[in-house]
C-alpha cells in the first residue's frame, strides 16, 4: 500500500481531536482513580491492625451492600447534575476515603474507609462509562468506544504493574504509605475529571431532559420502564454478573487467602498481583482479536467459562501452577470486560437515564458479590477454600447456561440482542 494511502487510512480511523482529548483524559482518570496502592496488602494490613478474618470479610460484605444501596441514588445524581460532575464528586470522595485508615487504623476506621469507597465508586461506576459513550457519540466516534474502554483499562493495569511491587518496600519506609499514595492518585483523577468538557446541550426534544426533570422515584420508574422495553438488556446484565463477580472476588477477596494457602510469602504477593495485572492489561488492549471472530455475547460467555474453570484448576496446582492459572484468569477478565461494557451500552436505547440503568447493573453485580463475600468468609472459617472454588465454577457455568437459553429464545423470537458491533 502506498505511503499516502496508508496515511489516509490512519486519518479515517483516528477519532476527531476533541474525542481524542476526552479519551486521553478518561485514560488518566481511570488510571488514577483505580490505582489502589494498598490492594496487594490490605488483608494483611488489616490483620496487623488487629482485625479478625470474620471482621475483614464482614466489612467486605457491608461494602458490597452499601454499593448496592448507593447505586440508584448516585445514578440519578449523575443523570441530574451530569456525568462529568458526578465523576468529580466521586474522585473527591475517593481522596478522602483513603485518608481514613491513616487517621484511624481500626475496625471502625476500615469500615468507614470502605463505606466511603463504596460512595466514591458508585458515583463513578455508571457515570464514567455513560459520559465516554455519549461524548464519543456526539463526536461521531462511536466506533472508538470499545477500544477506548479497553485502552483505559489496560493503562490503569500497567500502572498497577509498575506500582504494586513497590508497596512492600514503601511500607518499610512508612507503614501508611499505600493509603497516602492512593489518596494522592485519587486527587490526580479529580484534576482529570475537572478538565473534561461538558456534554453538549441537547436540542429541543433531544434525548437528555432539562435540569428541572422529575425526582428520584419518578426517575427510577422511568429507568425500570426503559429496562422493560429492552428484552435483551436484563439477560445481558445477568450475564455480566459472572465476569464481575469472579474478577472481583478472586482479585480482592480470595487473592491473599489463596496464595497463603499455597504457602507463598506475603512479600511476593505484590509481584504475583503484578503478573496477573500484566495478563489482564494485555487482554484489555486486545479485545478486537476475539470480536472479529465471534459475536460479543459469545465472547463474554466463553471468557466467563474460562475464568471459572481456571479458578477451579488452582485446587489441583501448587504455588507456581496457581500463579499461572491466575494469570490465565486475569487475561480472560481483561478481554471480557470492555466487550461486556459495550454490550450493555449498545443494548440501552436512547434515554436520559443511561447512568441510572448502568447503576442498576452495578446493583446486580454488587448484590451477588455481597452474598459471595459472606460465603467466602464461611468457607474460609471451615477451611474449605478448594470446595469454594469448585462450587463457584459450577455455579458460574449453570448461570451462563440459563442466560444462553434465554438469549437463544430471544433470537428465535426475532428479538436478537445487541451485539455491540456494527
Amino acid at each position: 500500500m502506498p505511503l499516502s494511502l496508508r496515511a489516509r487510512v490512519r486519518r479515517r480511523v483516528r477519532p476527531p481531536a476533541a474525542a481524542l482529548r476526552v479519551i486521553r483524559l478518561n485514560n488518566g482518570f481511570q488510571l488514577l482513580f483505580n490505582l489502589l496502592w494498598w490492594m496487594p496488602v490490605f488483608y494483611q494490613y488489616q490483620r496487623q491492625a488487629g482485625l479478625s478474618d470474620s471482621q475483614i470479610f464482614g466489612i467486605q460484605s457491608v461494602y458490597y451492600v452499601a454499593f448496592c444501596l448507593l447505586e440508584i441514588p448516585t445514578g440519578f445524581i449523575a443523570d441530574r447534575i451530569g456525568q462529568r460532575r458526578c465523576m468529580q464528586l466521586g474522585a473527591a470522595a475517593m481522596t478522602a476515603a483513603n485518608l481514613l485508615p491513616v487517621l484511624s487504623p481500626s475496625f471502625a476506621g476500615f469500615m468507614a474507609h470502605f463505606l466511603a469507597i463504596a460512595a466514591a465508586r458508585s458515583l463513578v461506576s455508571g457515570a464514567s462509562s455513560a459520559y465516554l459513550y455519549e461524548y464519543l457519540h456526539e463526536q461521531g466516534a462511536d466506533a472508538h468506544y470499545v477500544q477506548a474502554e479497553g485502552t483505559a483499562r489496560a493503562l490503569g493495569l500497567w500502572a498497577k504493574i509498575m506500582c504494586w511491587p513497590l508497596v512492600g518496600v514503601l511500607m518499610h519506609v512508612r507503614h501508611e504509605a499505600p493509603y497516602v499514595l492512593t489518596a494522592l492518585s485519587a486527587l490526580g483523577s479529580l484534576a482529570c475529571a475537572a478538565a473534561l468538557p461538558p456534554l453538549a446541550e441537547p436540542p429541543l426534544g433531544g434525548t437528555r431532559p432539562p435540569a428541572e426533570r422529575v425526582g428520584l422515584l419518578a426517575s427510577a420508574r422511568q429507568a425500570v420502564k426503559v429496562l422493560g422495553t429492552s428484552r435483551s438488556l436484563g439477560p445481558l446484565m445477568v450475564q455480566g454478573v459472572a465476569v464481575f463477580t469472579l474478577a472481583r472476588i478472586c482479585q480482592v477477596n480470595l487473592f491473599q487467602p489463596l496464595l497463603l494457602e499455597k504457602n507463598l510469602p506475603v512479600a511476593d504477593h505484590g509481584a504475583v498481583l503484578s503478573a496477573m495485572t500484566v495478563a489482564e492489561a494485555v487482554g484489555s488492549a486486545r479485545t478486537g482479536w476475539l470480536r472479529s471472530r465471534l459475536s460479543d455475547t459469545t465472547v463474554v460467555t466463553v471468557l466467563s467459562v474460562i475464568m471459572a474453570l481456571t479458578l477451579a484448576a488452582t485446587t489441583l496446582s501448587g504455588g507456581l501452577g496457581t500463579i499461572l492459572w491466575l494469570c490465565v484468569f486475569a487475561a480472560a477478565a481483561g478481554l471480557a470486560y470492555p466487550v461486556q461494557r459495550n454490550l450493555i451500552n449498545a443494548a440501552i436505547p436512547p434515554t436520559p437515564y443511561r447512568a441510572t440503568l448502568l447503576s442498576v447493573e452495578s446493583i446486580i453485580d454488587r448484590g451477588v458479590c455481597a452474598l459471595v463475600a459472606l460465603a467466602v468468609g464461611a468457607y474460609l472459617a471451615a477451611d474449605r477454600l478448594d470446595a469454594l472454588l469448585v462450587h463457584a465454577a459450577a455455579g458460574t457455568c449453570l448461570l451462563l447456561l440459563v442466560v444462553g437459553v434465554v438469549l437463544g429464545r430471544l433470537r428465535r423470537d426475532g428479538a436478537r440482542p445487541a451485539t455491540g458491533q456494527a
